[in-house]
């Protein structure tokens, strides 16, 4: 919404005419206007965004009372800030939280201000824009009637927390709209536009920004009928339905996530399943559910991703200077980064020595921007940004060039030699390298300070790191516009110093060779897969392999097994021998598994999976990240497990390897390692870095 727009609603209430400030407090303004209808404008102090607090729901359940007294004509709640309406809960009162009674006692009071909203005795209307999340959208819900503007989403991410919606919104959503689309959302934690909010019956009406005032002048005086649940939709609260469909609920979420690791989603269920059919009980049993689940591990690590994920984004606060950038190579990895780029809004060239590439490239490009962008027309204008360049012109006026050929020192130093004569002054020169060392690299060079590492991760849409890799040369005014930069294209960055491998791709490596091993000790691949994924991993080393191509693997290894010796197993010939044979994986449609429509064709698992199958597969990624941060590699041990869960998908609810280790014990881990190494060689012997955290 236009700043403007939100001054003037914040001192005018929208133009409304004489308004009489009826209420003045620290997170809210309240006043009445000529119609007698009062305003509450919810503006959070010292926030961006509006959240739910303690203190914030407090005050509200003042205004409440207040309005109990004064009884106005009707009240339309809104948000001053241009941000959208509340964001949700204040998640910083989530964090250690360990007794559940106590977290109950407190959703008591929450639910007794909502409760006390949804009883007033005059029609209240929620005014929407911008993003209307969990215990916001539960706020909206407790309103008579909720009018969006255009730009309004909705949504209830609470189950990325590992929790359900808690202020009465479980209840409250499943008795107004159809509860098979209200239990959908709660469950995946998706998002809607408003027009899909208006065919579900979330919202009442869409309107654009000038039109709001007759809107909830009809809301108001009844012009505007609510929307009530339909005969299908309180149908499906009975309770031989609910059981019914509280079954193929469980099933679909199964094949995300499992009920020991992701409890919400199967709480949710419980929880309309036994009280869809009763409102009031279900509001009461949600209380308890929810303090359950908020004081279990996967809560409290997923809040702690949460804040991971926001502290990396806060590395990169700065402006992105970066307009033009041109793209070297439009493989998988190039092709790919060009296409995110141009999805941003910025200028990409791309070249290849071969037009072929970069068709393929525009082609994966259109096939994505189909995908995540709306608006043909916004389809288009992405595309238009992203312009093949057979000859390579664009590097002339590019502020960043990012090299994406293959793993191959020679041939890299043979590009910047290209490079370098015609890069224009304070051009940023970037390798997306997954392992060369930048003191390697650079050696050619003239002007090395303007070399840095951007290594992204595959695939580039869904993988939210980039490594941003320095060396002790690199100009450090480069490597803030580079970290800005990305930022600025919605990816986080993690600083990192430059050493074989970095630090994903050093730590992932081990556990990827360890599962090559496996397979020569004829341990079925299935079951070898089965372990990670117990654990947690998204997939399994083995098609993780095939995902990122056996050739990237196979040189990577080679590299890094060059560097550290026997700290890794060797790769074995028979896997240099599927690369001779173009048996790649995914790119080529076989590798370990047969692929068919960008999926693994896969059968389970033979045999169950042990816990020395599995310590032997994601111990070595602890290990390795303690080495790294002991080398200073990376100087932050929150900083590596986000990096971590978001370049490599390390099951979020364990809170990254280094937290795991904490969890499980520092002591615990090394003793298992001493007991890998005894059994299977040195690679796992313990990192010297463990006696910090002993």
């Amino acid at each position: 919404m236009d700043s403007r727009i939100m001054d003037a609603l914040k001192d005018r209430v929208l133009e409304l005419g004489p308004t009489a400030v009826i209420g003045a407090y620290k997170n809210f303004k309240l006043t009445r206007d000529e119609d007698g209808i009062a305003w509450l404008l919810f503006d959070r102090a010292n926030a961006s965004a509006n959240t739910l607090s303690g203190d914030v729901l407090a005050e509200l359940g003042q205004i409440v009372g207040a309005l109990e007294t004064e009884r106005p004509a009707g009240l339309v709640v809104r948000s001053a800030k241009t941000s959208g309406f509340i964001a949700g809960a204040d998640v910083n009162e989530f964090r250690g939280a360990t007794d559940p009674r106590q977290v109950e006692t407190e959703m008591n009071k929450a639910h007794a201000v909502v409760d006390r909203l949804e009883a007033l005795k005059i029609p209240s209307v929620a005014v929407i824009h911008g993003f209307c999340l969990g215990g916001g959208l539960e706020i909206a819900l407790a309103c008579n009637s909720r009018i969006a503007i255009d730009n309004a989403r909705f949504g209830f991410p609470e189950v990325m927390l590992g929790l359900h919606p808690g202020l009465g919104g479980t209840a409250r959503f499943t008795h107004l709209v159809s509860p098979l689309e209200a239990m959908t959302m709660m469950l995946t934690g998706k998002t809607i536009d408003a027009r899909k909010a208006k065919s579900l019956g979330l919202v009442d009406a869409v309107t654009q920004e000038r039109h709001v005032r007759g809107a909830v002048k009809d809301a108001i005086f009844g012009r505007l009928k609510p929307h009530k649940q339909s005969l299908l939709g309180h149908l499906m609260n009975f309770g031989p339905v609910r059981g019914i469909l509280g079954n193929r609920m469980r099933a679909e979420a199964r094949k995300a996530a499992p009920e020991e690791h992701y409890p919400a989603p199967y709480a949710l269920v419980s929880l309309w399943e036994k009280h869809g059919g009763n409102r009031a009980a279900m509001l009461s049993a949600e209380k308890t559910s929810f303090a359950s689940l908020m004081v279990t591990p996967t809560a409290q690590n997923l809040i702690r991703v949460f804040f991971l994920r926001e502290q990396m984004k806060k590395l990169a606060d700065g402006e992105n200077s970066i307009e033009h950038v041109h793209v070297i190579g439009a493989g998988a990895m190039g092709g790919d980064i060009a296409a995110w780029c141009a999805n941003q809004g910025l200028r990409v060239t791309l070249a290849d020595m071969k037009p072929e590439p970069i068709a393929g490239a525009v082609k994966r490009a259109a096939d994505l921007f189909g995908k995540i962008i709306k608006k043909k027309t916004d389809q288009r204008d992405a595309l238009d940004r992203l312009i093949p360049d057979m000859n390579g012109q664009g590097v002339r006026n590019a502020d960043l060039i990012i090299e994406a050929v293959p793993e191959n020192l020679g041939l890299k130093q043979k590009v910047y030699a290209g490079l370098e004569p015609i890069m224009k002054e304070g051009a940023i020169l970037a390798t997306n390298t997954s392992s060369i060392p930048l003191q390697d690299l650079r050696t050619t060079l003239k002007n090395p300070q303007h070399l840095l590492g951007l290594h992204f991760f595959n695939p580039v849409s869904r993988l939210q790191l980039v490594e941003v890799v320095s060396h002790d040369a690199v100009d450090p005014a480069s490597l803030a516009k580079a970290i800005n930069f990305v930022g600025g294209i919605d990816r986080l960055p993690l600083p990192v110093k430059s050493s074989p491998g970095f630090l994903v791709n050093r730590a992932l490596t081990p556990y990827m060779l360890e599962a090559m091993v496996m397979l020569d000790e004829k341990i079925d691949k299935a079951t070898i897969d089965a372990a990670a994924e117990k654990f947690g991993m998204p997939m399994g080393p083995i098609e993780l392999a095939d995902q990122v191509g056996l050739d990237i693997c196979l040189a990577v290894g080679d590299m890094l097994r060059s560097k550290f010796g026997d700290a890794l197993p060797p790769a074995p010939d028979w896997l240099r021998d599927k690369v001779k044979n173009g048996e790649l994986g995914r790119k080529t449609g076989k590798g370990f598994y047969e692929w068919k429509d960008g999926r693994a064709v896969k059968t389970p698992s033979p045999v169950k999976p042990t816990q020395e199958m599995i310590d032997r597969l994601v111990l070595p990624m602890s290990n390795v990240c303690v080495a790294c941060l002991r080398e200073g590699i990376v100087d932050n041990g929150d900083l590596v497990d986000g990096a971590m869960i978001f370049g490599t998908g390390y099951a979020p609810f364990r809170g990254g390897p280094v937290n795991y280790a904490k969890s499980r014990g520092a002591a615990d881990v090394v003793a298992a390692l001493e007991m890998l190494r005894a059994k299977f060689g040195d690679r796992f012997k313990p990192d010297a870095g463990w006696a910090k955290y002993k």
